[in-house]
């Protein structure tokens, strides 16, 4: 399905405020530009100014008061990881919310083992990035990329990038994440990676894993994040379709 402009621009002016509040250019309390000063900043509609600062109110970012404008709002503990995804959009917001550090980035052929967690053919190459995602200086869960060899390119931006892959691969190569298929699953912490998440052996965890495919149907990119059982909260809002 294509994109309309507009909605497009106006997710476009949403990821870049929301990075730059991510990034501290707004820190708490401090007030965003005003609608005209955003509409000249991006050469758009008050429209669709108006449509962006409600996606950064939704993902509880902003807050607007009469006569004090948008104002950036204290975010929820980060040692707690509550997601409420709607859309492949909505993917940017948490995968921005929390700083990725890459323990190692490598070729590397599909086992049995790969196999069982990630969904990826066996004997298939793709590009493996590992690491940890981390806020307020504890670990909120161990993440995998498993991102297509004909993308692997891709690998030499990733220690200068701190936000989610598949928009890079998306802009590299002219594709388009058309469908992103999640799957959770209950798991036991290991030794090795209890003392990474600081919990526990053989605790309780959830696995989600996350498949990615362009427009052709093929995978672009697979993902797996596997979370101490405390430190993650699924939501999600169900409304009845009219007819």
């Amino acid at each position: 399905m294509t994109v309309p402009t507009a909605e497009h621009r106006y997710l476009q002016v949403a990821r870049t405020l929301r990075k730059e509040i991510v990034d501290g250019v707004y820190p708490v309390g401090a007030q965003l530009p005003t609608e005209h000063e955003l509409c000249e900043r991006f050469a758009v509609s008050r429209y669709t100014v108006r449509e962006a600062l409600r996606r950064l109110r939704d993902d509880n970012l902003v807050e607007s008061k009469p006569r004090a404008g948008t104002l950036v709002v204290p975010r929820s503990a980060a040692n707690t990881y509550a997601q409420d995804v709607m859309s492949i959009d909505d993917l940017l917001a948490f995968a921005e919310g929390a700083q990725f550090e890459i323990a190692s980035t490598s070729m590397v052929t599909i086992d049995a083992d790969l196999e069982a967690r990630s969904g990826l053919a066996l004997g298939s190459q793709w590009l493996a990035v590992e690491g940890f995602r981390s806020g307020n200086g504890a670990p909120i869960c161990r993440t995998e990329y498993y991102i297509n060899r004909e993308f692997a390119a891709v690998g030499r931006l990733l220690h200068r990038h701190s936000g989610p892959i598949f928009p890079l691969i998306e802009d590299l190569f002219g594709v388009s994440i058309a469908e992103v298929h999640q799957e959770i699953s209950a798991v036991v912490v290991t030794h090795d990676l209890a003392a990474e998440l600081k919990v526990e052996a053989g605790t309780a965890a959830l696995q989600m894993r996350r498949t990615y495919r362009t427009s052709d149907g093929d995978i672009a990119q697979v993902t797996v994040n596997t979370h101490p059982a405390a430190r993650y909260r699924h939501s999600m809002t169900m409304r009845r379709v009219k007819s």
